[in-house]
């Protein structure tokens, strides 16, 4: 047996009493169905059979005894198989041995190093009252109302109601009724906002807007369009007052005091886990530092298809056509290598760890999740679950959960130094 890395090569035999009785029962099940003239099916002698089928026979034999006796050598061998095994140097000669090589490659041996009491930087993170003063803000705007205002000229600040026509510049005329523009937001055109600041309501007006070169919509880009505008009404933002009514309309919270310290906590929680996430990230890099070994090349091009898969399906998603991209695909799947390969290894180190530490997902566990997807969905807890199940999607759940109580694990037997880990040292890693 070779060995190369996760890479194997196994030599192989047959004997020729095992060739003879595979090949009598080959023989047999062609007789069952062959149709040859002046043989009722199944009457036709076995010697014909041999010599009018004798290409079949021997695929069929091939077929049925290179799986069988290279899944019984790897079970001697306690080999973990990944992949397909490349069948190659297949000697098969009548009255001789069956013999061939497989090449193939093997799950890695890990020799977990320590992986408990791991140094990463992490701190708890802080809340501020100005990060909560700003938080209740945003929940502040959120529930503003919009309401007409008396007519007068508009400020700055202002929301004006205008209908707006193109007059040229743009190959497609553009007409808009009732668009809302924010009078000095700095997500308003200037051009906008210098036009419409003085207007009343009744009030038309020509006037010219030049777009940015990198406009998002690209009709647009670059264009000066001449328009005509008509306001119709001034509507100003109101805020609601911040006191504890404010607070009881959001929900379960008696006073504004109670809402402040909800605020703290989701800020605080958002904040740790983001925290976490990067800790943990931290703590992967390390192990894959410490633990060296060989990663099957059947792994590598799975997660490389993963990565990709998920890339394009974020392309669709914004409106692109991925099959209209012009993709050199060797030099795609190069770029993607080095994360993919980060990315097994990880996989890999944390099964082993949650192997060794008998980490796993409960029933409770799985069911939570299903129960949530179930929710989502607007579904029976039961067809969810079934479906889940028979897409295969109910696995790779309790593999997520267990990796997460692991990464978890990990993390709770860390050791832990206060501060942010340097920005050199993040571009290294």
């Amino acid at each position: 047996m070779l060995v190369e890395g996760c890479k194997h090569e196994l030599e192989i035999t047959v004997p020729v009493d095992e060739i003879d009785r595979e090949t009598d029962r080959v023989v047999a099940d062609i007789q069952q169905k062959a149709k040859l003239p002046g043989f009722r099916p199944g009457k036709a002698p076995a010697s014909l059979i041999r010599t009018k089928f004798s290409k079949q026979v021997r695929e069929d034999v091939l077929e049925n005894l290179l799986p069988k006796y290279f899944k019984q050598k790897v079970q001697e061998e306690h080999l973990e198989v990944v992949g397909r095994p490349n069948v190659k140097d297949v000697h098969f000669h009548a009255g001789e041995p069956l013999r061939f090589k497989a090449e193939f490659e093997v799950a890695p041996e890990i020799e977990l190093k320590d992986y408990r009491g791991v140094t990463i930087h992490y701190s708890e993170p802080q809340v501020t009252e100005e990060d909560i003063a700003k938080r209740v803000e945003e929940i502040r705007e959120q529930k503003a109302q919009f309401v007409n205002a008396e007519p007068r000229a508009i400020v700055d600040g202002d929301h004006a109601v205008v209908t707006l026509d193109s007059l040229s510049g743009v190959d497609q005329p553009i007409h808009q009724d009732e668009v809302v523009l924010h009078v000095g937001d700095p997500d308003t055109m200037p051009g906008f906002s210098e036009a419409l600041r003085g207007m009343s309501p009744g009030e038309e007006k020509e006037f010219e807007v030049t777009y940015p070169e990198d406009f998002g919509q690209e009709r647009l880009a670059g264009k000066t369009v001449r328009f005509h505008a008509k306001l119709t009404t001034i509507r100003t933002k109101e805020l609601p007052e911040l006191n504890d009514e404010f607070a009881q309309d959001l929900g379960d919270y008696p006073t504004l005091n109670d809402l402040r310290e909800a605020v703290r906590k989701a800020i605080f929680h958002e904040r740790e886990y983001a925290a976490q996430q990067k800790a943990k990230d931290q703590l992967i890099d390390k192990l894959i530092e410490t633990h060296e070994f060989p990663v099957p090349e059947a792994y590598i091009e799975r997660q490389i298809e993963s990565q990709l898969e998920n890339q394009f399906r974020e392309l669709a998603e914004r409106g692109i056509d991925p099959a209209k991209l012009k993709i050199d695909w060797a030099k795609l799947k190069d770029a993607q290598r080095p994360k993919a390969l980060h990315d097994v290894k990880a996989s890999l180190l944390v099964d082993k760890i949650a192997e060794r530490e008998a980490i796993a997902p409960t029933n409770d566990e799985v069911d939570a999740e299903v129960q949530k997807i179930a929710k989502q969905q607007r579904e029976p807890v039961a067809a969810v679950r079934k479906k889940l199940q028979k897409d295969g999607i109910l696995s790779r759940i309790a593999y997520q959960i267990r990796s997460n109580k692991t990464l978890n694990f990990l993390f709770e037997h860390a050791r832990k130094e206060a501060g942010e880990l340097e920005p050199h040292k993040q571009e290294a890693e």
